[in-house]
């Protein structure tokens, strides 16, 4: 079992990323730590994800191991070691 957690992609933020997933180690506390380390190192992709406030855009679902945050705790929900995040913006059409 790993001490951190996984991040995937889906291809629309990937491309941002250079990846569709990636690892941090160790573990952030948190969804906002993680949100916090990607606007550290890609703040492209952080700018895509959060809004100016630090707020989940309304338009992006975070799911950590397929619990989406809104339901849980928000970038409050706590991450433990070897976790899968999936950030999926939403997708609109007819």
């Amino acid at each position: 079992m790993t001490d951190g957690v996984t991040v995937r992609l889906p291809s629309a933020l990937a491309d941002l990323a250079g990846r569709r997933s990636f690892s941090l180690s160790p573990a952030p506390a948190d969804v906002a730590a993680l949100l916090d380390e990607v606007e550290a190192t890609n703040p492209a992709l952080a700018r895509r994800i959060r809004d100016e406030t630090g707020a989940v855009r309304r338009f992006v679902n975070v799911y950590v191991d397929g619990d989406d945050i809104r339901h849980t705790q928000g970038t409050a929900t706590p991450l433990r070691p070897g976790a899968e995040v999936h950030v999926l913006p939403s997708v609109a059409g007819g």
